[in-house]
């Protein structure tokens, strides 16, 4: 097989490793953050096959690590939500949010989707090494390098309109972030950039939850004492990323 082959195999093999023991520890509720785990390790693996796309069992492991994302989006949300309200001080609010953990990861874990991703996931090298032996990954780091370049180029046009998006600049820095730690090898970005990346993203994060939070005050009449904070903090969160992304567009335009 080729380096680049090789390299996919071997993340393939410890995502799998990873994924079965995120499954272990939410069945047992060992800990908070085994469904955090297993959502980042899920982007990881989309990261990953992303770029392979065209090679056999990439868009049926693509459609079941997308189903096992968007099962525990709104599951996630609700652990943030009621550690945020915890933090606050506000525990009768935040511990409701948290009540059926127990039972939460267990469904999480003997889900469908999660099953079926473990299945792809247990054959995938095989098929791999099956379409190797055929020919049909030739070309492979070209392939990938370029799908990657094609990423960055999405996310500068993205950085430099004006206008943008920051929802959708968030999900494009993401998708670069993790895709550089998938294929560190390539290496399209160097330390700073990374820094700057990773601050955009936590500068994102931050106000992308309070837009969160705020649309769901109106709903939930517990988090109305919040809501004043809240905006508070959206608008400051705004500022800081908007700086960020400004340093990070220059950054873009000189690599």
């Amino acid at each position: 097989m080729s380096a680049m082959l090789d390299h996919v195999v071997a993340r393939v093999l410890a995502l799998h490793v990873r994924l079965h023991a995120c499954r272990q520890r939410l069945r047992a509720d060992t800990d908070s953050e085994a469904l955090h785990d297993l959502r980042t390790s899920v982007r990881r693996l989309r990261s990953l096959l992303r770029p392979l796309r065209g090679l056999p069992g990439v868009q049926e492991l693509e459609d079941a690590a997308r189903a096992l994302g968007t099962l525990t989006t709104p599951l996630r949300d609700q652990e943030v939500m009621g550690a945020e309200l915890i933090e606050r001080g506000h525990l009768s609010a935040g511990q409701r949010r948290l009540e059926g953990r127990a039972q939460t990861f267990a469904s999480v874990a003997d889900s469908a989707p999660l099953t079926r991703t473990l299945s792809i996931l247990d054959a995938f090298p095989g098929f791999l090494r099956a379409a190797d032996r055929e020919g049909v990954v030739s070309g492979l780091h070209r392939q990938v390098d370029e799908r990657l370049r094609k990423q960055w180029r999405k996310l500068e046009k993205a950085v430099q309109d004006p206008a943008h998006d920051r929802h959708r600049v968030r999900l494009l820095i993401k998708r670069v972030r993790y895709a550089e730690e998938a294929y560190p090898q390539l290496d399209h970005a160097g330390n700073a950039l990374r820094r700057l990346l990773k601050q955009g993203q936590q500068d994102l994060g931050e106000w992308h939850d309070r837009v969160q939070w705020l649309l769901q005050v109106d709903q939930q009449a517990d988090l109305a004492m919040l809501k004043a904070d809240w905006q508070q903090e959206l608008e400051a969160a705004q500022q800081r990323a908007d700086k960020t992304l400004m340093r990070l567009g220059k950054a873009l335009k000189k690599r």
